[in-house]
């Protein structure tokens, strides 16, 4: 099976996730957030580097737990920077990781 290219879209997409991921780590390490989501540091780093733009939806979902965010501040999130709701979810994701 080929895997078809990703767009540049879903490229950007993957960075927002990645440093909205990095962002709400705060101070926690990697090794950590990586184990308390059941994951690997290296599934972690690829993501957070924007190097594996689209994670598995469980491999999210373990991650949002982890840092305490919800679902649906991650999808806002990573809409596009054009979308009106970004800077409320934002805000949001910034308190949750305080």
């Amino acid at each position: 099976m080929v895997r078809t290219p990703l767009t540049p879209q879903e490229r950007e997409r993957g960075e927002r996730l990645g440093a909205l991921l990095r962002q709400a780590r705060g101070e926690r390490s990697m090794v950590q957030v990586a184990a308390q989501a059941g994951l690997s540091t290296e599934t972690l780093r690829k993501i957070e580097t924007g190097r594996a733009p689209t994670p598995a939806f469980f491999t999210i979902a373990a991650l949002a737990a982890a840092l305490e965010l919800s679902l649906d501040d991650l999808v806002k999130l990573c809409a596009p920077a054009a979308d009106t709701g970004t800077a409320n979810a934002e805000a949001a994701v910034t308190e949750a990781a305080a």
